[in-house]
């Protein structure tokens, strides 16, 4: 299994062709194929590329702010 630092996660923003990966909780996410992430962008809130454990865990318990793919 790969692992990533900060650095190189920011490569993956889904922006000119690369994929768009994102983490959460140690583990990162190939989110290229959800249509919720269109060019690295998640609605206008989050984009691809970061660790987003602490935006998740932030949101009020009944609003998912990322439905995560099952694997990762």
């Amino acid at each position: 299994m790969r692992e990533f630092t900060l650095e190189e996660l920011k490569q993956y923003n889904g922006r000119d062709g690369n994929p768009a990966y994102v983490a959460y909780d140690g583990k990162v996410y190939d989110v290229s194929d959800s249509s919720m992430w269109d060019d690295g962008d998640h609605m206008g809130a989050h984009e691809a590329g970061e660790d987003l454990t602490v935006a998740h865990e932030a949101a009020p318990p009944d609003v998912p702010v990322v439905d995560f793919p099952q694997g990762g």
